[in-house]
């Protein structure tokens, strides 16, 4: 046989083989994006528009812990319209903290009973060290391959056929966005939660290095110490020691955004396949002026829930 044929017959069963593999793995779709991005929404849009047997798992390693719901930015009930959502509220926030194995164990058992339904299982969230740990197929809980100075290699060996959706906006307009949901987050009953938080009790019960880091309380904890009481800005001292405390939580988000993209941005170098879905226009249409509803829903339709639409669908094809 000439080297030629021979190669070609080798590439062919490589492909083949390749294939199959993925044939055999189980088929699950992962939204991820820095925090505000809009993942929830394109989620909630994909599974009550096209593909209705979508059930999501929360990857917010905030949003798993039952409590503060404002604070951490749940997608409320309503929202939700109907869709079934797992790992979102559930865990006890005075336990031990929550960690990439626990998320292993838990997700790949919601993911097993989601397809025993023929269900399509959608993870969902910014924790992009829950993503990994549930998405590479020997995860070893011993290594980090997000921090330090030098992290170890990203795997790209994974236990699922994953469709990678990065749902990635313009890092200064969702900054801009991010501090306009501060104020709306404050104005919808955020600090409220927050004087419950304290003034209950609750904060001294949380594990600090779980639900008590959430955005939010460290810097609210500081207000309400340096004022002594649990009370909104009445003028003075205490108005100056608010904003401070509302600066602090909008910067810290902002920062918190900057390093979710830095990690996605590892994951994509190291080889995965992420499919980049830029919102940034649909954002601008938020934060302009004379923005209207209809006109940001058109832009959100056409340039993020369509190509991801068609991404989804490509997908389950294969």
């Amino acid at each position: 046989m000439e080297p030629s044929t021979i190669a070609t017959a080798a590439a062919t069963i490589s492909t083949v083989s390749t294939i199959t593999s993925r044939r055999r793995k189980r088929k699950i779709v992962v939204i991820m994006g820095p925090t505000g991005a809009g993942k929830s929404r394109l989620s909630i849009d994909l599974a009550t528009r096209f593909f209705t047997n979508s059930e999501i798992i929360n990857s917010d390693k905030m949003q798993v812990y039952s409590g503060l719901d404002i604070t951490t930015n749940k997608i409320s009930m309503q929202e939700q319209l109907g869709v079934p959502h797992h790992l979102l509220g559930t865990i006890d926030p005075t336990k031990s903290v929550f960690t990439p194995s626990d998320f292993l164990k838990l997700a790949s058992e919601v993911i097993s009973d989601v397809k025993s339904r023929r269900g399509l299982p959608v993870i969902v969230g910014g924790s992009n060290s829950l993503i990994y740990s549930l998405v590479t197929k020997r995860y070893d809980p011993k290594t980090e391959v997000f921090n330090g100075p030098d992290p170890f290699p990203v795997s790209s060996d994974l236990r699922y056929d994953c469709c990678f959706i990065w749902v990635d906006v313009c890092l200064p307009v969702l900054n801009q966005y991010l501090s306009k949901r501060v104020d709306e987050m404050l104005d919808s009953g955020m600090f409220d939660e927050l004087v419950e938080f304290f003034r209950s009790g609750k904060h001294k019960t949380v594990n600090k290095s779980g639900l008590g880091q959430a955005i939010g309380v460290p810097e609210f904890e500081a207000y309400f110490k340096q004022i002594q009481d649990f009370r909104r800005p009445d003028g003075g001292d205490s108005d100056e020691a608010y904003g401070e405390a509302v600066r602090k939580i909008k910067d810290n988000t902002c920062q918190l955004a900057k390093k979710q993209v830095s990690k996605i941005l590892r994951l994509r170098d190291a080889g995965w396949e992420l499919k980049r879905i830029d919102a940034t226009e649909a954002f601008r249409a938020v934060m302009s002026p004379e923005h209207s509803g209809a006109r940001v829903a058109e832009i959100w339709g056409k340039q993020v829930v369509e190509p991801s639409m068609k991404i989804v669908n490509q997908f389950l094809d294969e």
